[in-house]
């Protein structure tokens, strides 16, 4: 066993458990394994240990490892999101080449992402990141714009919005943990009350991933506990 393949191993079995505890089915959880900073060997590993969907945060890194593994056995198997900051500039690379993306904090974001699309291709999977816990330095729409957001990006024909997604600032407090995902999954609940056709709730990382499970995350971004530490100075996202 590998160490990758030994370390989904554990994250999964965390997984399970963090469901069995909230009184959960398992199945509900799709775990996304954050792959930045990690060639395309380390997604190989993970990809032959049965892991389907990858996150990556830088979108030209992403690109590069998205055409190298096209080669791979069975490349369609393989998910890719983009989960990082979205800058205009990079909208048609994302556009081009992801099946998902979790970032979306602004409607010019994804408007350029729309017209973008190839038309060949399924419509892009969209997220829309909200600023939860109003994080000065972070992105992410703002509770309060989020309904207008959403209404707009779900009108955009070669986007299908599928729901939100966050990243709180790190706490080791249980409680903070808890009670930013549950404003989160407040805001996902309003959205669906409102009619919005959305299934996705992106949040839960390596530290934290109990804590949103339990508030009803349906979407775990987990980097670390999978592929290891990562250079130091790079902010994680995972």
């Amino acid at each position: 066993m590998t160490t990758i393949e030994g370390n989904l191993h554990t994250v999964r079995s965390r997984v399970s458990r963090a469901c069995r505890q909230a009184g959960r089915d398992v199945n509900e959880v799709t775990l996304l394994a954050v792959s930045k900073t990690f060639g395309p060997d380390a997604v190989r590993q993970a990809q032959a240990a049965g892991q389907r969907a990858f996150g990556e945060n830088y979108v030209q890194e992403g690109v590069e490892k998205i055409l190298a593994l096209r080669e791979s056995p069975a490349p369609s198997a393989i998910e890719w999101h983009c989960i990082g900051p979205l800058q205009s500039n990079k909208t048609r690379l994302v556009a081009s080449h992801f099946d998902w993306v979790q970032s979306v904090d602004r409607l010019k974001i994804a408007e350029r992402l729309n017209e973008q699309r190839p038309a060949d291709l399924q419509p892009l999977q969209v997220c829309i990141q909200v600023n939860v816990d109003g994080g000065a330095t972070k992105s992410g729409v703002s509770p309060d714009e989020l309904t207008a957001l959403a209404r707009a990006v779900s009108q955009l024909p070669r986007l299908r919005l599928r729901g939100l997604m966050c990243i709180p600032e790190p706490t080791d407090d249980a409680e903070v943990q808890s009670a930013v995902f549950l404003r989160a999954r407040a805001l996902w609940d309003e959205l669906r009350a409102g009619g919005y056709d959305i299934d996705t709730l992106s949040m839960g990382m390596s530290d934290d991933l109990e804590a949103a499970i339990s508030a009803g995350s349906n979407m775990v971004r987990v980097g670390r506990s999978i592929f290891g530490s990562r250079t130091p100075g790079v902010t994680s996202s995972a």
